[in-house]
């Protein structure tokens, strides 16, 4: 065995041999749309309670909430469970098994076996065993140590995975609430428009009687206002239905959530800093995740390498038996057996070959998956940084559009109560208002998604800090 174990060695240098592939990433010096100043791309990554910064107390009530009940989050922990528990059987291998054994048997065999009919004497007999086995495979080419790395590396996957599924979740509520108070705000906007417009068939109705406007003016004016009635139902029916995702996501009945909300103006607009492009590899659990994959894989690959090898089993029984009772502990009662074997795989009809390709294309296949994952973490920041500024714009150009509807509606209200001017100018600036009254809440709405939208491309949320699987074993 020993004459064979000599002759594996070069052969096994040559299979265990090969680094893990290298990335080939290139990290840029900075994000194109983040600050130009230097020092303030150094700035502390975003908080882990990032939410705050809106300064709402519901808001953040509803996070912390779904952050401890999310049904989402529990099933990650469950699986973290899952990949500690198989961690532990992969990592047995590396230690012995040892079984202990005891049997007691008693036995009686025909006395007429000769065929004269007479009895040959007692054929009783008792047969009784105490016995320790043990067997222990040597992991000399570290076949079962990349087997217990690769799934301790599943476990620290399985630990980013839950912080993945924590910031979607935290993002998904944000995003959720600030639905729910747009929609309070278009709803605020639909009804106050309802009511302009109602004032308007009111003044028209006056003069109509006195005789300075028509039957075809009221009519028009009247299905101006079933509109805005008829556009009020769907965005109830939105506004519920927000309510209620955010009940999903708090894992709790939709009776028994309430939201009070309010208006999208009443949240802050925090400032965000994306800090260097390279921290970005620390930053966000998915990258890190896609780390941890390619890791096991690469472990993976040496396992399938070291298959081809010779493995050492050594097993080894003792104890005792006797066939009485009470000479069963004596020591002529003792027995042992030790044995080492060696077995090299010879033909297996091109499964390890075939195992050793899986494996490489896994790995190769999980290297781009790791490398997709940076430069889409790049480009997450780079569009949200992007979004901030324009929504930013929109919002503030919106902002003077709605001045100046308003101001034109108003003269055009005026007017048309003294008579001075026709129903058609103002039904076009009464319609403009309404329009840019609800473009801007879906311009404010658009721009504090694209702050929760660069907090979840930077990784907020959570603590950049190494996890370990200390649990695996």
């Amino acid at each position: 065995m020993l004459q064979a174990l000599c002759l594996t060695l070069p052969l096994g240098g040559c299979l265990l041999s090969g680094d893990p592939p290298e990335p080939g990433l290139d990290i840029p010096q900075a994000y194109r749309n983040g600050p130009k100043n230097p020092r303030a791309a150094e700035i502390a990554t975003p908080p882990l309670d990032w939410w705050r910064g809106f300064r709402s107390r519901e808001l953040t009530d509803i996070i912390e909430q779904t952050r401890e009940a999310n049904l989402d989050v529990a099933a990650a922990v469950a699986r973290i469970v899952q990949a500690d528990a198989q961690a532990r059987i992969t990592g047995a291998a590396l230690l012995p098994a040892v079984d202990l054994d005891g049997s007691a048997a008693r036995s009686r065999s025909s006395q007429t076996l000769g065929g004269s009919g007479t009895s040959s004497g007692s054929s009783e007999r008792d047969n009784l065993s105490a016995s320790l086995s043990a067997s222990y495979e040597i992991d000399f080419w570290g076949k079962n140590r990349s087997a217990l790395r690769a799934s301790e590396e599943l476990a620290v996957a399985s630990r980013f995975d839950r912080e993945v599924v924590g910031l979607t979740t935290v993002v998904s509520a944000a995003n959720a609430y600030f639905l729910v108070l747009s929609s309070q705000d278009r709803l605020r906007v639909a009804r106050d428009n309802l009511q302009s417009a109602s004032r308007v068939l009111n003044l028209i109705q006056q003069r109509v009687n006195a005789g300075t406007a028509s039957a075809l003016e009221t009519s028009q004016q009247e299905s101006v206002v079933a509109t805005l009635r008829a556009a009020i139902p769907p965005l109830e029916q939105t506004l519920t239905q927000n309510r209620n995702a955010l009940a999903v996501l708090m894992a709790r009945s939709p009776e028994s959530v309430r939201v009070r909300g309010g208006s999208l103006n009443s949240i802050a607009v925090p400032r965000v800093t994306p800090g260097l492009p390279s921290e970005l590899l620390t930053q966000r659990p998915d990258i890190r995740q896609a780390e941890a994959n390619l890791a096991s894989a690469n472990a993976n690959v040496e396992n399938a390498r070291a298959q081809f090898l010779p493995s050492i089993t050594l097993t080894g029984e003792g104890g005792y038996q006797s066939a009485v009772l009470k000479t069963l502990l004596r020591p002529e009662s003792m027995f042992y057996n030790a044995a080492a074997g060696l077995t090299q795989p010879i033909f297996e009809g091109g499964r390890l070959l075939g195992n050793l390709d899986l494996q490489k294309g896994r790995q190769d296949e999980l290297l781009q998956t790791y490398r997709k994952a940076v430069i889409s973490g790049f480009a997450d920041v780079e569009n949200a940084l992007d979004a901030i500024r324009q929504t930013a714009l929109r919002e503030r150009l919106q902002r003077d559009v709605v001045a100046s509807s308003r101001r034109a509606f108003d003269i055009s209200e005026q007017r048309l109560s003294e008579g001075t001017i026709d129903l058609v100018t103002v039904l076009q600036t009464q319609q403009t208002l309404y329009q840019a009254l609800d473009t801007l809440v879906q311009a404010r709405l658009a721009h504090l998604q694209a702050v929760v939208s660069l907090y979840q491309a930077l990784g907020g949320g959570w603590r950049p800090l190494p996890v370990e699987a200390s649990n695996a074993r």
